[in-house]
């Protein structure tokens, strides 16, 4: 029985990419858009993906691409926050639940205090991230939301050849938690299903004997995706995983958290390679 090879790409959008001033799309009134929060190297990163998948693409079964989507109110961004003076909050600010209780930091809108609280106390609890205040980006409608322009346009031609679509999964809609993994929220929000484990994704997955992962960033919506892969997939599955670290990269800043991410991942069997040297075969 031939075994079924599917490609995961986490957050490939324009919003995550080093993109060249020449790729920034320009509005006759507000001028040229950059970026909003560019991985160092994630323009190369995409383009060594398209093209290994334009190489590999009659190998590849399935391929699924996860969407970081927001809104520009979000409990991590900085519209949503001030200091106690009432100035703004700068991007990549870390916010505690102790010093929103000091006063340090405070919702615009005190009606927000007690919402915010009970969040950053559950996110605390679990140990896993504190709260980051990131500048607004892949804002949903934006050019920042969309899929890098060399990645779309290999995963139409794939979806032409193969006559099947590409799997979309956007995350992030949800403006009271972090949404870093595809699978499930840093938070799960009871009143909002989206942020629980996306059983229907984990079934897709679990499907791969072999399970390509790129995207950006390392750092932060890879490792939260795979961690949550390699806990909730059965038992041995980690093995089916393969990273391909020339396809990614960490938010600046926070490179000792991919490298703690990749030992951890070696340790529980899942693969490495870099795209010039994976080859597929059916």
């Amino acid at each position: 029985m031939p075994r079924s090879i599917q490609l995961l790409a986490i957050d490939p959008q324009n919003d995550f990419c080093d993109l060249p001033a020449d790729w920034w799309p320009v509005h006759p009134a507000h001028g040229s858009t950059a970026p909003s929060l560019a991985v160092a190297g994630a323009h190369q990163h995409m383009q060594r993906l398209a093209r290994w998948l334009r190489q590999q693409a009659p190998h590849i079964d399935e391929i699924t691409v996860t969407l970081d989507s927001h809104q520009r109110f979000d409990i991590a961004h900085p519209v949503f926050w001030q200091q106690a003076d009432g100035q703004s909050v700068a991007a990549f600010t870390a916010i505690t639940a102790a010093q929103v209780r000091a006063g340090e930091f405070t919702p615009r809108s005190p009606v927000h205090l007690a919402l915010a609280l009970a969040y950053l106390d559950a996110l605390e609890r679990q140990g896993r991230h504190t709260l980051i205040v990131w500048p607004v980006h892949c804002e949903i409608g934006s050019w920042g939301h969309g899929v890098h322009a060399d990645l779309l346009d290999a995963c139409g031609t794939w979806q032409t050849q193969k006559q099947r679509a590409v799997g979309n999964v956007f995350k992030g809609m949800n403006p009271w938690t972090e949404h870093y993994s595809a699978l499930m929220a840093e938070v799960v929000d009871p009143t909002d299903p989206g942020t629980a484990l996306n059983t229907a994704l984990l079934e897709r997955l679990a499907r791969a004997d072999l399970l390509v992962i790129a995207g950006e960033a390392s750092s932060h919506c890879v490792r939260a995706t795979v961690e949550h892969l390699v806990q909730y997939l059965p038992k041995g599955h980690a093995r089916r995983l393969l990273l391909l670290t020339d396809c990614m990269g960490p938010v600046a800043g926070f490179e000792s958290a991919e490298q703690d991410f990749f030992t951890a991942m070696r340790a529980q069997g899942v693969q490495f390679a870099t795209s010039d040297a994976l080859t597929l075969c059916a």
